[in-house]
């Protein structure tokens, strides 16, 4: 275990701030950019984020720049001790621009130009777009690359959309080649006999359209697709940055991600960040349906921190009410410095809000922010938010330390577009998000910790051996060297769990021949027929150890080859039929689910798991339902992080003592490393 540098290497502190506009509040700059600062040192905060959004401000006219009221604001914080997340403002570019060049704008699917408006409406094959992008992009680092303010850049803000225009048509083509030897190959990779879709030369392929009747059954193309877009923001975020990495290499770069946003390969992405950032905005109820929420909400933390097995930024959050949300309801006590605590325990070294002050008009004037529009500090929610900036000062010796974990589930960006395109089983609804985050609850309840990787960090050398315990749900598509990495960990003596949907395509969305689950039928031992999709009130049964777990959804007809047959379907055709078994491999085991079960199996087959491998919990205990604990480390001190998702208090009885919570209650405690 190591102990990371701080995100800001002259900060040894959590940061804690959020998105600050100043540029909105110009006019009465005297009276408000001030009080900010005041307001902000009440509040605990010590970073603020600045520029996002700024473009007309920076540049009003095309070539001239005003940072008069930027200097003037840095020099504030920078006398005030906040740091400055400093944003690039090239998320909404302004008015000039998209009337002057109207080749920045986006072209969609069906083929129509966007007008100006809204963000994100950009081109970014545009030649023009990138050309002011850098000289932007230039002219800040150029100012304050030495300014003692600035910490962290902040590229662009939330990537995302994707754009079809005659630019882009060939820069995918372009990419096709990169991936295929020639056109031949292509046509067998995509299967384009079907329909007669044989593609004669490049220049007749495009992208995937919905004008009528444009391409979109060619499952290998939509995915191609999927991955060239994902390799179009990996490339502007490269050409963006470009500057100030040159000017600047010594502050790192981050853009801040979406949680499992569809459309771009976060894992991708992630590899050209300095630091991964993200924007939570978990929908609490404060009820006890809270539980749910939190840990999903802890899922998409864990998925942010393993993007690069280090310490990340929650760059947005919301300290009361989300008013993009049909209902927008407000935080209940506790709940905010709940959810801040959250993310800190799954490996955050920051916390940070949209917003700091409330704007005055705009869709987002009745978001949640630290400062109300009545302005002063006397309003709960900046009490909530003053909490928070105590107890993260507190928390020094967090920073930077680790997060071990002894289970990786497996989330795949590749595997979700191909399921999301399936023409069979539950077309449309396959739930592959929502069924790995339920396989992770299981652990998470249990205070296990947990990564979560995808098939690329599957394949890469060395990286199953931290693991006691792997599970891949649905692991529809096998990306190369998949299998074989899974095989080498079973062997080793690693616990494997796969379920139905296993092994059906190849990296191009091709099925396999010879039988699911494909390359992993040795593993895991069976052989996988048919797959049954059942109307949502049918029900059917696995079987197991007594008990009758009901089996929903989607139930897979397997035959036990080599594995054991441990649990059967209770009815229909299939009853009695293997639906749960173990593959005795090597040194170790591969299990597999046959059917979509509920919690209660998962709760019960995962806790078994955890205590046949020793898998490491933050609490030797039986933490109640809706609570959880989760450890970071320096490899000497453990900070233990208990966190009750539930509107009433929870008691845990541990080797250490007894934990009382409150609701939506929280602790952190600290012991020796043994």
């Amino acid at each position: 275990m190591v102990r990371h540098a701080p995100i800001v290497a002259s900060v040894p502190h959590l940061l804690h701030g959020g998105d600050y506009n100043p540029d909105q509040w110009r006019a009465t700059k005297d009276a408000t950019w001030k009080e900010d600062m005041r307001l902000a040192r009440l509040a605990g905060i010590n970073t603020l984020s600045v520029g996002i959004f700024s473009w007309a401000a920076l540049e009003p006219e095309e070539g001239r720049y005003e940072f008069g009221w930027l200097d003037e604001v840095l020099d504030l914080m920078a006398e005030n001790g906040i740091t400055a997340v400093l944003a690039t403002p090239t998320g909404a570019r302004p008015g000039w621009m998209s009337r002057a060049y109207p080749e920045v704008l986006r072209v969609n699917r069906d083929r129509t130009r966007n007008l100006h408006g809204g963000r994100h409406n950009h081109c970014l094959s545009s030649p023009v777009y990138r050309e002011k992008t850098t000289a932007i992009n230039t002219a800040l680092a150029e100012r304050y690359g030495d300014h003692p303010a600035l910490g962290v850049w902040h590229l662009s803000n939330e990537y995302g959309g994707e754009c079809h225009c005659d630019l882009c048509q060939e820069r995918f083509r372009e990419h096709l080649k990169g991936r295929f030897a020639s056109l031949a190959e292509l046509n067998e990779a995509w299967w384009t006999a079907f329909w007669a879709k044989t593609y004669a030369d490049w220049s007749h392929i495009e992208s995937p359209s919905e004008h009528w009747r444009g391409e979109q059954d060619i499952h290998g193309l939509n995915l191609e697709w999927m991955r060239f877009t994902t390799e179009q923001f990996v490339d502007f975020y490269l050409h963006e940055s470009a500057p100030l990495k040159a000017l600047t290499p010594d502050v790192p770069r981050t853009t801040n991600l979406m949680g499992t946003y569809p459309g771009i390969d976060y894992f991708r992405l992630a590899q050209v960040l300095d630091v991964v950032s993200w924007d939570s905005y978990p929908e609490w109820t404060g009820t006890e349906k809270d539980a749910e929420r939190g840990a999903r909400a802890s899922f998409l933390h864990d998925l942010t921190r393993s993007l690069k097995s280090r310490p990340f930024m929650l760059m947005e959050s919301s300290p009361s009410a989300t008013n993009w949300r049909p209902v927008a309801k407000l935080h209940r006590p506790s709940v905010h410095l709940l959810q801040s605590l959250q993310a800190v325990a799954h490996g955050s070294d920051t916390v940070q809000y949209f917003q700091f002050r409330k704007g005055r008009g705009g869709s987002e004037k009745f978001h949640g922010a630290v400062v109300d529009h009545e302005g002063t500090e006397h309003t709960r929610v900046f009490k909530d938010v003053a909490e928070v900036g105590e107890r993260l000062a507190a928390l020094d010796g967090v920073v930077g330390t680790d997060t071990p974990a002894d289970v990786a589930v497996v989330y795949d960006w590749h595997l979700r577009w191909a399921l999301d395109d399936v023409k069979g089983m539950l077309q449309g609804a396959t739930g592959y998000e929502a069924t790995v985050i339920e396989h992770y609850r299981a652990f998470w309840e249990q205070g296990v910790a947990t990564d979560v990787i995808d098939s690329s960090l599957i394949a890469e050398p060395g990286r199953l051996d931290r693991y006691k315990i792997l599970v891949a749900p649905m692991l529809y598509m096998l990306r190369p060297g998949a299998a074989e990495a899974i095989d080498a960990f079973v062997q080793r003596g690693g616990t494997f769990v796969a379920t139905y949907a296993t092994g059906y395509v190849d990296e191009h969305d091709r099925t396999f021949l010879g039988g699911f689950p494909g390359p992993l039928r040795p593993t895991l031992g069976v052989w996988a027929e048919e797959i049954d999709a059942l109307y949502p009130d049918d029900r059917n049964a696995i079987d197991w150890d007594g008990t009758a777990y009901e089996a929903r959804e989607l139930c897979e007809l397997i035959h036990a080859e080599t594995a054991e047959t441990l649990g059967t379907y209770g009815a229909d055709f299939y009853a009695g039929r293997p639906a749960l078994t173990v593959n005795r491999r090597g040194d170790g085991s591969a299990y597999f689910i046959a059917a979509r079960t509920g919690a209660d199996f998962l709760a019960d087959f995962y806790a078994r798991l955890v205590a046949d491998t020793g898998a490491e919990r933050a609490l030797d205990a039986d933490l109640p339902p809706g609570v959880t604990a989760q450890v970071r480390t320096d490899g000497t001190t453990d900070y233990v992080f208990a966190l009750n998702f539930n509107p009433t208090a929870a008691r845990i009885d541990h080797p250490g003592g007894v934990l009382d919570l409150a609701p939506f209650g929280t602790a952190v405690i600290e012991r020796p490393r043994t």
